[in-house]
């Protein structure tokens, strides 16, 4: 077997990242994706770059497209559209996140598509829901969803990747193997959907959870976290070094390391809960003692202790890292390296089978034959 969703037909018609996160997991799990982009141009993200490969396609396609078929069809011309719809009506599995209506309006949507095929898992991907007329682009969810209000040191800032793509990617493909579950149970299928805004404020965790619970708004503290302390990154003689004292016990333990054991007995960093308080303070002491030495050399000494600590890696060495840790973190499909499939399934593996097609590589009647 290619994977437990082997069988499986995947009607792919979003494009970006949301979705075809959610259709590359799919993918990886043996099911046949077949993405539907529009000719001459295909998704977005062919266009963006650089960065390229050799071959000059854009590496943000690539990232998100293995394990998947192509074809470029124009919805709106009448042989392709009537193509879409049979592919639709045959698959297991549609996803899309076109603007609310766009479907419908091509005989497309959720009701359509369930009268010849009530068994369809149909996903619908938007940014803020279908009775908003707002685009979903990353950058604007994580402004208008509060992750920047709360990312940053003076200035309000976004995440260095499409986190809240991702993010929604992720409970898009959660969701959709629950819905194979009720229809191998009911043989019912369903329509999701998954939006940009709620995941996000699903994934803000404790700081939602904080404002929906307190009514009191989180702000922004740079490299600091809310509610522990130390737990952020301090300079030392020649490079910073994140620490995170997670309790009681590890901060008792650094305070040793750092030659001021009264530290941990001071009313004002006793508990974790003080230490929040008085964090600023803290802070200061700790970035003092780290100044004598660099930061490899503290890092030997806090591990020994067992206290959570480590460097900030670029991107490169973080691959480097997983690669020296045993993990499979770079794999080659037919030529083009991807990042791995993150899970170790240790009886549903994830494979790699396909390259990230390119556009209208492949013909609909082929790849379901």
């Amino acid at each position: 077997m290619s994977g437990p969703l082997e069988g499986l037909i995947v009607a792919d018609f979003s494009r970006v990242l949301a979705g075809p996160y959610a259709t590359m997991l799919l993918g990886d799990l043996g099911a046949t994706v077949i993405k539907v982009e529009r000719p001459v141009t295909g998704d977005d993200t062919r266009g963006w770059a650089p960065p390229t490969d050799t071959n000059g396609d854009a590496t943000y396609f690539l990232s998100v497209n293995r394990n998947k078929h192509s074809v470029a069809w124009d919805l709106d011309e009448p042989a392709d559209h009537a193509r879409a719809i049979d592919l639709a009506t045959r698959a297991d599995i549609v996803i899309e996140n076109f603007p609310s209506g766009a479907l419908e309006r091509r005989r497309l949507g959720y009701a359509d598509v369930a009268s010849v095929n009530p068994g369809v898992i149909y996903c619908s991907i938007s940014g803020f829901g279908s009775k908003a007329d707002l685009p979903g682009y990353d950058l604007l969810v994580q402004a208008m969803g509060g992750l920047m209000d709360i990312t940053g040191e003076a200035e309000p800032t976004k995440v260095g990747v499409a986190i809240v793509d991702v993010v929604t990617g992720l409970h898009a493909s959660t969701a959709i193997l629950a819905a194979l579950h009720h229809r191998d149970e009911t043989g019912e299928g369903q329509h999701l959907e998954v939006t940009l805004l709620g995941s996000l404020l699903s994934a803000l965790v404790n700081q939602s959870g904080a404002a929906a619970i307190t009514g009191e708004t989180p702000h922004r503290l740079g490299n600091a976290h809310p509610s522990i302390a130390p737990y952020e990154p301090y300079p030392t003689a020649d490079r910073p070094i994140i620490i995170a004292v997670g309790n009681d016990e590890q901060f008792t333990r650094l305070c040793t390391v750092l030659q001021h054991p009264q530290w941990a007995g001071d009313p004002r960093f006793a508990t974790n809960s003080a230490r929040v308080q008085h964090r600023d303070e803290l802070h200061e002491l700790i970035r003092a003692q780290l100044s004598s030495r660099g930061a490899d050399e503290w890092q030997e000494l806090l591990r020994e202790a067992r206290i959570p600590c480590g460097p900030i890696n670029s991107v490169s060495q973080a691959l480097d890292l997983a690669g020296a840790l045993g993990l499979e973190s770079v794999v080659d499909v037919a030529g083009v390296p991807q990042v791995a499939n993150p899970v170790r399934y240790s009886r549903t593996p994830a494979t790699y089978r396909l390259r990230p097609p390119r556009l209208g590589e492949h013909v609909i009647d082929d790849i379901l034959s």
